[in-house]
């Protein structure tokens, strides 16, 4: 058996965040092609997904932008649909919690749905992984997927309208997020409030810029927590 290492570890976590590599490459692609549909430059749609690193909020910020949203509007829901990071950090607390502050200002950077989700799985199953082993495995699932993000991102950019729309681009949008749901929904707590969002991300649609969103969220949030409270009364 290969004794675990960091670099080991490392490369655990870039095998793992790999196949990710297949649904973030059109993700950041349809980026770059709607970001400059919406009257940003080249220079304006790269600054907006290296420093950001939020497909998400990214296209939530830009759709509401083409809008002519208010600007308070379009901070605010790009802040909820973000809001799930503050809940992945939480999470990784107990595993990331000790490091240097350099090592975790690097995993607040690279803190995405896919390197939180594979990481998350990992921690919980192999509970013996040292800190520079959790640390080294978040990075490798994290440094795997962002140079095709952006990258990716600058081809969507570079090319634009040109590319055809029978590619149908958009398909990478859905199929990322329910690859990463699905994993977690583990326990009744998660169940509740994916099922509670859903149904009220649906219901209230038709609110304007996306407000419905932000409701759909909280409530979400409250309906899990509450579950998870109710049994742990319970037992």
């Amino acid at each position: 058996m290969t004794a675990s290492t960091p670099r080991h570890q490392f490369a655990r976590g870039l095998k793992g965040g790999a196949p990710f590599i297949l649904v973030i490459a059109p993700f950041g692609l349809l980026f770059g092609v709607i970001g400059t549909e919406a009257g940003l430059n080249l220079a304006e749609v790269m600054a907006f997904t290296v420093l950001v690193i939020a497909g998400a909020a990214q296209f939530t910020a830009v759709q509401l932008m083409v809008d002519n949203a208010p600007v308070f509007i379009v901070l605010a829901t790009s802040l909820a649909v973000n809001l799930r990071m503050a809940m992945y950090s939480a999470s990784l607390t107990p595993h990331l919690g000790q490091a240097p502050m350099w090592q975790r200002a690097l995993v607040a950077y690279g803190l995405v749905d896919q390197s939180y989700a594979i990481s998350m799985i990992e921690f919980e199953q192999n509970k013996a992984m040292t800190l520079p082993e959790r640390f080294a495995f978040f990075m490798g699932s994290f440094l795997i997927v962002a140079p095709f993000w952006y990258g990716s991102t600058l081809l969507g950019a570079l090319v634009g309208t040109s590319i055809p729309d029978s590619f149908a681009l958009d398909f990478a949008i859905p199929i990322t997020f329910l690859a990463l749901i699905a994993p977690a929904l583990r326990t009744v707590p998660h169940v509740v409030a994916a099922f509670v969002s859903a149904v009220l991300a649906l219901a209230l649609s038709a609110m304007p810029y996306g407000t419905g969103l932000l409701l759909a969220a909280l409530v979400a949030m409250i309906a899990g927590a509450a579950t998870e409270l109710a049994l742990e009364k319970r037992s």
